[in-house]
C-alpha cells in the first residue's frame, strides 16, 4: 500500500545550520532514501521550494481567488513529499522513524494514499452517459 509522507522542517533552524552540517544532513537523508529504493519501499518523492513561492487557490464569491503563500501559517514549513510503499501504517511508521531527517528535528505526517481507481471508473461511466444523449 502507498503512504504519502509529508516532511516538515523549521526554516529558522535550517537557515541557522552551518553548510557542513546541512550537507551532512542531506547526505545521510539521501543515503536512507537509497536504502528505501533498494528495498522496494520508495515509490516517489519531491522536494518543494520555499513557502514564499507558494500560491493558494480557493473559491470566493463565485470565482477562484488566490493568496500568496501556504494556506496555514505555521512555524514548520512543508519541505517535501515522499511516497512510501509499506505493508500497513505500522510498517510505514517503522520505515520513517529511521529516517535521519527525524534526528534533525524534521516532522513527518504519514497518510495512506487514497484509492481513486473505482471512483474514477464510476465518474468516467457517468460522463460517458452524459455525452451519449
Amino acid at each position: 500500500m502507498k503512504y504519502v509522507c509529508l516532511g516538515y522542517y523549521d526554516k529558522d533552524k535550517f537557515d541557522g545550520m552551518a553548510e557542513g552540517e546541512r550537507n551532512a544532513m542531506f547526505d545521510t537523508c539521501f543515503e536512507y532514501d537509497d536504502h528505501l529504493r533498494a528495498n522496494g519501499h520508495w515509490a516517489g518523492g519531491e522536494a518543494l521550494q520555499s513557502q514564499e513561492t507558494a500560491l493558494t487557490l480557493y473559491w470566493k464569491n463565485g470565482k477562484v481567488a488566490t493568496t500568496d503563500g501556504p494556506y496555514a501559517e505555521t512555524k514548520e514549513q512543508l519541505g517535501g513529499i515522499l511516497v512510501l510503499e509499506a505493508r500497513d501504517m505500522n510498517h510505514a511508521v517503522q520505515l520513517m522513524e529511521q529516517h535521519p531527517a527525524m534526528t534533525y528535528g524534521n516532522i513527518f505526517e504519514i497518510r495512506p494514499a487514497g484509492e481513486m481507481n473505482e471512483i474514477m471508473k464510476a465518474s468516467e461511466q457517468r460522463r460517458r452517459k452524459d455525452t451519449s444523449r
